[in-house]
């Protein structure tokens, strides 16, 4: 087995990671099956910290463009991460997998308010690290908090898991001529508009030359690979 290339990776996931066949929620099934992709990248020694979505729970822009007061749904967003971030540790324990959850918005009875060192030590001792309710401040989405908290731990790079194969030229779910680029500037995601994270998550990378993996995490294995540095899916960094 090759060792992989990097010693810490911050992993992003959206919230729809954990539905499975359901149309909201969790489903436990697949965040079993998904706590057994992560164990097996722990069981290499990779230091690993992950940040999940809510938007199987909740959407505060949607809310917001409903009708919603922004900051009251962007809160309730942030809890929905939280609960995203419990069901995941759950799972990985199952899985023996030690983990901490950590979250921008106090709840001691529930998870730890994020610290930096504190955080940096468990990678150390070799737990997973989950950050929860992502910066604390409304908004500001998850793609944001998994840049900023990247940094913040000294990441080597932030894996985008997602349900397609990397970044395109246009929506290959609508575009079946769409082109996937094997590498791309943050410049030139930034430029055309490419639907990669969010320009304040693009733009916070390409100014600490933090580099972005994006794949498809619905193939078993491919995580694995991906922290193995395997070529696979779009790296966007500053010179592509």
């Amino acid at each position: 087995m090759n060792a992989p290339v990097y010693k810490r990776l911050l992993v992003k996931l959206s919230g729809e990671a954990l539905m499975g066949s359901r149309e909201y929620g969790v489903d436990p099934q697949t965040v079993q099956a998904l706590a057994r992709e992560i164990a097996a990248v722990h069981a290499t020694g990779l230091q690993l910290a992950l940040v999940i979505g809510g938007g199987n729970i909740f959407r505060g822009l949607l809310a917001s463009a409903a009708g919603m007061e922004r900051t009251s749904a962007d809160h309730i967003g942030m809890l929905a991460t939280v609960m995203n971030a419990l069901a995941v540790q759950s799972a990985l324990e199952h899985e023996g997998v030690p983990t901490r959850v950590q979250t921008a918005i106090a709840m001691q009875s529930l998870a730890e308010p994020y610290i930096r060192r504190r955080a940096i030590r468990h990678l150390e001792k070799g737990r997973v690290v989950i950050f929860a309710a992502g910066t604390g401040n409304p908004y500001f989405t998850t793609d944001t908090a998994a840049t900023l908290r990247a940094m913040e731990i000294g990441a080597d790079a932030i894996l985008k898991a997602t349900k397609v194969a990397g970044v395109y030229d246009k929506d290959p779910a609508i575009h079946p001529d769409a082109v996937r680029y094997d590498s791309i500037s943050y410049k030139e995601v930034l430029n055309r508009g490419l639907k990669v994270m969010d320009s304040t998550a693009i733009a916070m990378c390409m100014d600490n030359d933090l580099p972005l993996v994006v794949f498809d995490m619905t193939v078993p294995g491919n995580l694995l690979r991906a922290c193995r540095g395997e070529v696979m899916g779009t790296t966007v960094q500053t010179e592509a």
